[in-house]
C-alpha cells in the first residue's frame, strides 16, 4: 500500500507537526494533502493524504512511537470517499435550483462508481462574491465552479480570471447581465440544467466534452 490517509490526534504543543514531518521526509514520504484543526484546548487533529509509503504498518507504529502522539487512524483518502467537488455560489434562489440538477444527476454517476459531492454557498454583494470565487483555488478536488445570480461583473470576474488561469476549474454561469458570462465556459440559462451540465462536465462516467461547448449560451 503506497498511497494512505491517515489521522493523527496528538497534544496541542509546538513542534509537534514539525518532528512527524522530519520523520516522514527522513522515510522518503510525500505530503500530497494536510488539514490541521483543534479538537480541544490540549488535542489536535492532523489529517494527511500520504504517497510513496513503503510498509504503512511500520509507518503507522513510527507515528505511534511520538511521546505527544495519543492515537493514529488510517482511512480512504477524501478523494476516494467524496470524490470530485462542484462549488455553486451566488443567490439564494439561484443556487438552490443549480444543487437540485447537480445533486439529482450526480446521484445518477454516484450509483455507478463515480464519487462526485456538491458544495453550496448562497452571497450577495460584489466583495463577498469576488472573495468566495477566489477562495475556490484553495479548496481541494474542485472539479467545477457554478455562478448562479441575477447580476455578476466587476472584481467577480477578475477572480474567474484568476482562478482559470491557475487552476483546471471548469467554470459554468447562468445567463445574467454583468460580465461574468463572458468569462464562463459555459454558459445556461435554466439552473437545474446548469447543475446537470456541470456534474457531466467532470464524471468520468459522463460522455461530454465541455470543451466543444465552450463560449455556448444554452
Amino acid at each position: 500500500m503506497k498511497e494512505i490517509a491517515i489521522n493523527i490526534r496528538a497534544q496541542n504543543k509546538p513542534g509537534v507537526l514539525r518532528d512527524i514531518t522530519d520523520m516522514m521526509a527522513r522515510c522518503g514520504v510525500n505530503i500530497t494533502y494536510t488539514y490541521l484543526f483543534m479538537e480541544d484546548p490540549n488535542s489536535a487533529s492532523i489529517y494527511m493524504e500520504l504517497e510513496d509509503v513503503k510498509n504503512a504498518e511500520k509507518f503507522v507504529g513510527q507515528i505511534k512511537n511520538f511521546r505527544e502522539v495519543i492515537s493514529v487512524d488510517m482511512h480512504r483518502s477524501m478523494g476516494e470517499i467524496y470524490g470530485k467537488r462542484i462549488i455553486i455560489i451566488g443567490g439564494g434562489a439561484q443556487v438552490a435550483q443549480v444543487a437540485l440538477g447537480a445533486i439529482t444527476e450526480a446521484d445518477r454517476h454516484n450509483i455507478r462508481g463515480e464519487r462526485i459531492s456538491i458544495d453550496t454557498i448562497p452571497l450577495v454583494g460584489e466583495k463577498e462574491l469576488a472573495e468566495a470565487v477566489s477562495a475556490v483555488g484553495r479548496l481541494p478536488r474542485v472539479g467545477a465552479l457554478v455562478l448562479a445570480g441575477s447580476l455578476m461583473g466587476g472584481k467577480i470576474s477578475d477572480s474567474i480570471e484568476k482562478i482559470k488561469k491557475e487552476h483546471d476549474v471548469v467554470v459554468i454561469s447562468l445567463n445574467m447581465p454583468g460580465s461574468v458570462a463572458s468569462k464562463a465556459d459555459l454558459v445556461v440559462t435554466d439552473p437545474v440544467q446548469a447543475g446537470v451540465m456541470a456534474v457531466m462536465a467532470i464524471a468520468d462516467t459522463a460522455v461530454f466534452d465541455i470543451k466543444r461547448l465552450r463560449d455556448m449560451k444554452f
